[in-house]
């Protein structure tokens, strides 16, 4: 919650005929967490000339910290240790950073690696050195006052750094204002034009099944939504799996000649894509990535410059690149590097605006397709926990994309651990949405049948679109109302809502001649069964356009209510007797409350288990297993006791994997509040000694996934490594685990898992 009034900060930091008004600094100070006075600041003091007062030189981490100070609250800078202590803190940080000219900024960095370097080097000099001795808070006035054709030629010339910090000074209202004038549409589009809104289409399945994708993309043309792109996040990385789901998007597009209006994705890592689209050539639109703010945050993402600079250079048609990225991606993957999480975030965009340069020019003289999609609330309560700060991110997240000149639009998103509820997040859009991001994601309602988190439906996008008058790209309204779904006035037809229309449509676009009625009846079967996996389609709406049909929003609160009850239930003793665990690890946390709000709490074993460990390697010296089972709870331990859930799948992976030679220990390991490093940590303490150094040895992680899909699913997480990488602290990361997820009797089969999850170990273990 943002713990400043906003109404406070207004009354000593605003406009007032185009000048700043200030509170007198010198009545501000910093106090430790000791209550230690320290010096009073001077009135004319900026970040550099208080800090060598105070420090008798300048200080790095004394430097983070004030930049920490004046963000609006987070739990995630509190974590990292720079959140303001106080109101008064705050204030400070804001007034001594407004008075800091921007050529200090850039020759003070908070952190520097081959990533900032190489932002740096893209930063227009010529512009840079226009504005090197503007202070910040002349910048802010800048960008509050003066219009977009005046804005624009100044922002090549912004460092990465000096918009984060631009941004930590401004009102939620003040956000907004710069919001409204700042737009950078995609090339031949309306997309990211002022006015406009554009949506993502999110057709995710719990299975990748080609019907649940292409029905929901049936779904979304119905409420005439969907312009920018269909993108789905696969539950499979297998490259012929994420080639069926291309090819599925694909074919949607050519059938109804959408090619150049549109581009496909699906969300897996850039090198998949880019293997899939060799042997598949002219299928894979618009290249999708995750993008962090430092090299080493990046490493988490198997993603380094040169490998992004290389995919770019090969984007030589319409549809480039297109990136997520999100507040406190870096720092929950262990890459704080002691500074915030505005920062880091705003080096993300500084890295596609770099990246936006290495893609080849098109014969129109213009680039590539970019855009970002700030996933604002998806990682969890460690980085912000209500919706007031979900608010905030959107706001500063959309007004840095816009600054770095980016196309940017917004996942508003939440998980359902956060303290944020289905009625908050439509609060939270009409909030954020007066800023005019470019897109927002749409699913038939607001549950991810996949991801299992929170997110704006179809009918959120017909509401926005209702209440504050944006339009959808032209070329595809057009398509729209060639699809039948809106008429010549604009307006909603009978067919608004009605997906089997559009499959109807899709069936004629094929030359399928069989009669309307036929037609119809099959695709209400399809409905049938895509529902019955799990997978909502929604179909006509409640007493207004913009209002879910009764039942399923009925459905969707269920889900809602199911997942808090999953996300509280513990592991029970009973049921890890039941199955023969006999072995229970410990993570450091110390209750499910801890777990759920502190994640590196359960990314850690405690010492009694660390000992407990010891004494089973040392035990099992003469016959080393190859492969440790560990059972974890997770974020919903219901899916680890759901009866035909955890049973089947570890007598499934246990028979191929002795079929094969494998030798995996007797004993199946279970772990209380456990996350998937922790997993790593028990791997260090039970392989890391062994003397036979080129033995590959695996560790596969049961984890209950996070609730929310009604599926009660759960994830094999599967690393292999030699002795000396298991013995190496902190070297077993992310980057070479794999992963089979959505596991469960009613989603991925527990038997396909393991069959699955075989083929993974036996491919890492060669």
């Amino acid at each position: 919650m943002l713990k400043m009034n906003r109404k406070q900060f207004l009354a000593n930091s605003t406009l007032v005929g185009g000048a700043l008004v200030l509170t007198p600094i010198s009545s501000l100070s910093f106090s430790s967490p000791s209550n230690h006075q320290a010096p009073a600041a001077l009135p004319d003091d900026d970040l550099f000339t208080y800090l060598q007062r105070q420090h008798g030189q300048f200080n790095i981490n004394a430097y983070r910290k004030l930049l920490g100070h004046a963000n609006a609250y987070k739990e995630g800078d509190e974590t990292l240790g720079i959140a303001a202590l106080t109101e008064e803190h705050r204030l400070l940080a804001r007034q001594l950073l407004q008075q800091t000219k921007l050529k200090d900024i850039d020759a003070n960095t908070v952190f520097s690696d081959e990533l900032y370097q190489y932002v740096q080097s893209t930063t227009d000099p010529i512009i840079q050195q226009q504005t090197e001795d503007w202070t910040l808070g002349e910048l802010k006035t800048f960008l509050l006052t003066e219009t977009d054709d005046n804005i624009h030629p100044v922002l090549p010339g912004l460092s990465s750094d000096i918009i984060a910090c631009v941004v930590k000074l401004m009102s939620n209202d003040e956000l907004i204002q710069v919001g409204q004038k700042v737009f950078n549409p995609l090339t031949g589009s309306n997309i990211g034009s002022k006015g406009y809104m554009g949506a993502r289409v999110q057709p995710n399945s719990p299975t990748d099944h080609p019907d649940d994708i292409s029905w929901q993309v049936f779904c979304a043309w119905s409420y005439a939504v969907g312009d920018l792109v269909l993108g789905t996040n696969p539950v499979s990385s297998d490259p012929k799996s994420v080639a069926q789901i291309e090819a599925t998007l694909f074919d949607l597009l050519q059938t109804f000649e959408l090619e150049d209006t549109l581009p496909n994705c699906v969300l897996a890592h850039i090198d998949i894509q880019a293997e899939v689209e060799e042997f598949q050539p002219g299928t894979t639109g618009i290249w999708f990535q995750s993008l962090a703010g430092t090299v080493g945050a990046n490493k988490t993402f198997d993603v380094t410059i040169e490998k992004m600079k290389a995919h770019a250079k090969v984007r030589k048609g319409k549809y480039g690149l297109y990136v997520e990225s999100g507040q406190g991606a870096d720092f929950t993957n262990g890459h704080g590097q002691g500074f915030d999480m505005l920062m880091h975030e705003s080096r993300k965009y500084g890295f596609v605006r770099a990246l936006k340069q290495e893609l080849p020019t098109l014969a129109n003289g213009e680039k590539p397709w970019v855009y970002v999609n700030d996933v604002a609330g998806f990682i969890g309560p460690e980085v912000f926990k209500s919706k007031e700060q979900l608010v905030r991110t959107c706001l500063e997240d959309t007004v840095m994309g816009k600054l770095h000149g980016l196309t940017i639009g917004l996942d508003i998103c939440s998980t359902l651990h956060m303290d944020v509820t289905l009625d908050d997040l439509s609060w939270c859009i009409d909030e954020v949405m007066p800023a005019n991001p470019a897109y927002l994601m749409a699913l038939p309602t607001n549950n991810d049948p996949m991801l299992s988190y929170l997110t704006t439906g179809f009918y959120d996008h017909v509401r926005v679109r209702e209440k504050f008058g944006y339009k959808v790209n032209d070329s595809m309204w057009e398509f729209f109302k060639k699809l039948g779904v809106i008429d010549a006035n604009n307006k909603p037809t009978d067919h608004f809502g009605d997906p089997i229309w559009v499959y109807y449509q899709y069936r004629k676009a094929k030359g399928d001649a069989r009669s309307k009625d036929v037609i119809y009846a099959e695709g209400q079967q399809k409905i049938a069964e895509i529902e019955g996996r799990g997978v909502p389609i929604a179909q006509g709406h409640g007493k207004e356009i913009w209002e879910l049909d009764t039942d399923l929003d009925q459905q969707m609160h269920a889900l809602y209510e199911d997942a808090k009850v999953s996300l509280w239930t513990e592991m029970q003793p009973p049921f890890l007797q039941s199955i023969g665990i006999l072995h229970t690890l410990q993570t450091l946390s110390k209750n499910r409350k801890d777990y759920v709000y502190h994640p590196s709490s359960g990314e850690q074993l405690d010492r009694k288990t660390l000992r407990l460990l010891n004494t089973l390697r040392h035990q099992r010296q003469k016959n080393l297993p190859q492969i440790q089972i560990i059972v974890s709870d997770g974020l919903n331990a219901r899916a680890i006791m759901d009866e035909g859930h955890l049973q089947p799948y570890l007598i499934a992976i246990r028979q191929l994997l002795t079929e094969h030679g494998y030798k995996v220990a007797d004993d199946v390991f279970s772990m209380i509040n456990g996350r998937v490093r922790a997993g790593y940590q028990c791997g260090e303490y039970l392989f890391g000694e062994e003397k036979v150094q080129g033995d590959k040895r695996c560790v596969l992680h049961i984890i209950g996934e996070r609730p929310g899909s009604g599926h009660h699913n759960f994830s094999a997480y599967i690393t292999a490594a030699s002795a000396a990488d298991w013995g190496t602290a902190g070297k077993i990361d992310h980057d070479i685990t794999r992963v089979v997820s959505g596991i469960s009797d009613t989603a991925l089969h527990p038997d396909s898992a393991a069959q699955d999850s075989f083929d993974i170990v036996n491919q890492l273990m060669s």
